[in-house]
């Protein structure tokens, strides 16, 4: 009884682990191949609970997803000679697990990649290559469309792998270093050019301001100076019709006011020496006083009185001159008369507007200093 019980969960247990040998589950991210010997027997794309032979056939699982690959950097010359370094991804899938594994055997899925990336660098080298494709272009916007032909190019030949290529990118486009330095030169003197440029458009506007200005300036100065000038003339012509006026109502007056200010102007200053004859009409107004004043009455003046005597002087006696030894102090004002004495007689008088006009202009003045 003993010994039958044990045989009985011997069995069990035997057909328990050959069941259990016998099943295998198929995740929804997978496929799996049952093999028999090295053959295929069974393909298993879905997700679920499946029988084989245990001992006698084995599952071989392949994952069901995309899976990526990164290729080697490699340089390639595309049209105009300019040598660029260049690598992809690539986003794949395994397509037909049965042509996979015929196509890599036990390898799996790093020989499939192997040969992908081989593939993608062939691509790579006759798309980028190819006639017409610059440098310039692949660094434009028709990028993508070299990446498409690239993908249906390496797509031809990796449906013999079982597989489905997804998309396909350039990541890096980069000039070689030895190229760089030479780049950078070229970048830096187009910069630099374009800047200049810049500049002399810049120098060109501010002159044309500074143009504008200029003669914005000149003419508003000039328009001001021309109202200024009409001004001033203006006003020149209403002081000479004041002055006019004047001389017509009091030419007397008017006479005796520019005497005055003929003194202001001849007279100015600490240390002057004026030399002129003692009868000049200049002093009239110094010597004769009220009665200079009077003589300018209008029309003509008087003639002077005759003399008293055989040898009478004239009306107007100028100041004894000093002695020679005794020289003018440091900064005194010296009037010198270097003249001949005044006649006997005294000759008459210039007439009225005559004297008005020696009145008014100063005698010739000579400053020692």
């Amino acid at each position: 009884m003993r010994r039958s019980l044990t045989a009985l969960v011997a069995l069990a247990v035997v057909a328990f682990v050959i069941l259990m040998s016998s099943i295998f589950v198929v995740d929804e991210r997978q496929k799996a191949l049952v093999l028999q010997f090295g053959q295929i027997r069974q393909v298993r794309e879905d997700p679920g609970l499946y029988f084989k032979l245990p001992l006698i056939q084995e599952v071989v699982y392949y994952d069901g997803r995309i899976l990526g690959l990164d290729t080697e950097t490699i340089e390639v010359t595309p049209a105009d000679d300019r040598r660029l370094i260049v690598d992809a991804f690539a986003r794949y899938r395994i397509a037909d697990v049965v042509r996979f594994r015929q196509a890599v055997g036990v390898g799996g899925v790093a020989i499939a990649q192997d040969r992908l990336s081989a593939i993608l660098n062939a691509q790579i080298r006759e798309v980028l290559g190819a006639d017409q494709v610059t440098s310039d272009v692949i660094l434009s916007e028709q990028r993508a469309e070299l990446s498409r032909r690239i993908r249906d190019g390496a797509q031809r030949e990796a449906a013999n792998l079982g597989i489905a290529i997804v998309d396909v990118r350039l990541k890096q486009t980069n000039l070689p270093a030895q190229n760089l330095e030479a780049t950078f030169a070229r970048m830096r003197a187009e910069r630099e050019r374009e800047a200049a440029d810049e500049i002399a458009r810049g120098n060109e506007a501010a002159q044309r301001v500074r143009a504008l200005a200029d003669r914005t300036v000149i003419e508003t100065v000039s328009e001001a100076e021309r109202e200024a000038n009409i001004t001033r003339g203006e006003a020149d012509a209403e002081a000479n019709r004041i002055f006019a006026e004047a001389y017509g109502a009091d030419p007397a007056f008017f006479q005796f006011y520019r005497s005055l200010q003929a003194y202001e102007q001849a007279l100015r200053g600490t240390n002057s020496t004026m030399v002129m004859t003692p009868d000049n009409a200049f002093f009239e107004y110094l010597y004769g006083g009220a009665t200079g004043f009077a003589a300018a009455a209008p029309g003509a003046i008087a003639p002077a009185a005759p003399p008293a005597g055989p040898a009478a002087e004239p009306a107007l006696e100028p100041a004894p001159a000093a002695a020679p030894a005794a020289g003018p102090a440091a900064g005194d004002n010296v009037v010198t008369d270097a003249f001949e004495p005044a006649p006997a007689e005294v000759a008459p008088s210039a007439p009225a507007d005559e004297q008005a006009g020696v009145a008014a202009e100063p005698a010739a003045v000579a400053v020692a200093p």
